[in-house]
């Protein structure tokens, strides 16, 4: 029977309202604004260029805001501006999520449509500045939605060292100490016994009886207590046989008399 391991759970530490913002208040107010900023930009950008009646398809594109802009480039802005603008006001964390998958699709549309500039593939009517805009919104993008989030060293007071809200309720069911290793060793041969058809009475009882608890440690809970109830009873029945070995010789000693 494998056995299931669950890590502890690390709470975090709540900020008076005298003190200074932690890390973790800086890094969703970051998170949020660069969605909303890039988002806010992109939505005016597509709505400037469908006003300017543009033809879909064209790889010629009429100049918006400083750059080139066709039916379908509009079209693009103005959804991915309203996803950033919603995930921003969803919550800090999925305006990250955004910005760490949109940030490398900018800087692979920059090299991409670099790549076809004044060909008939050109289907967004990118130009260079175009491509410098993708450059210079995808890693800022890359970069915001990672911040505080991913790296090798994340401050200790960073909200994605912590887990979700959901792992409140996990527990370390890891043996501790020297008593509850040797149980859990125990307790491992006899479910292993249990599963071969080799378990002795004693073992195979004992597996039924921890088969009531749901967790790991509860079933440990269960043999050790199992296991101090033996030792009880090992004690009562060797003090019994202690007395009885004494009676009889009480007894003879007070005959003759």
């Amino acid at each position: 029977m494998a056995q299931r391991l669950h890590l502890p759970h690390r709470t975090s530490t709540v900020a008076h309202p005298e003190e200074p913002p932690h890390l973790g208040d800086r890094v969703y107010a970051v998170q949020r604004i660069g969605a909303a900023l890039v988002g806010g930009f992109l939505l005016v950008f597509g709505l400037l260029g469908f006003a300017s009646g543009q033809a879909f398809f064209s790889t010629r594109g009429q100049s918006v805001l400083g750059m080139s802009s066709n039916g379908l480039l509009s079209a693009l802005s103005v959804v991915v501006g309203v996803v950033l603008l919603v995930a921003a006001v969803r919550s800090p964390r999925t305006a990250s999520t955004v910005m760490l998958v949109l940030g490398p699709l900018f800087l692979l549309s920059a090299l991409v449509n670099a790549i076809v500039l004044g060909s008939r593939l050109n289907v967004l009517a990118f130009e260079m500045s175009n491509v410098i805009f993708s450059v210079v919104v995808g890693l800022p993008m890359l970069l915001v939605g990672a911040y505080g989030r991913i790296g090798s060293r994340l401050p200790p007071d960073s909200p994605y060292v912590h887990p979700d809200a959901d792992d409140a309720d996990v527990i370390d069911e890891r043996p501790r100490t020297a008593e509850e290793i040797t149980a859990e060793e125990a307790m491992r041969e006899a479910e292993i016994a249990v599963v071969q058809h080799t378990a002795t009475p004693e073992q195979y009882a004992r597996v039924q009886a921890m088969a009531q608890a749901h967790h790991r440690l509860d079933r440990r809970r269960v043999w050790m207590d199992l296991d101090a109830a033996d030792r009880e009873a090992a004690r009562s029945d060797g003090a019994a046989r202690r007395v009885e070995r004494r009676v009889p010789w009480r007894r003879a000693r007070q005959g003759p008399g």
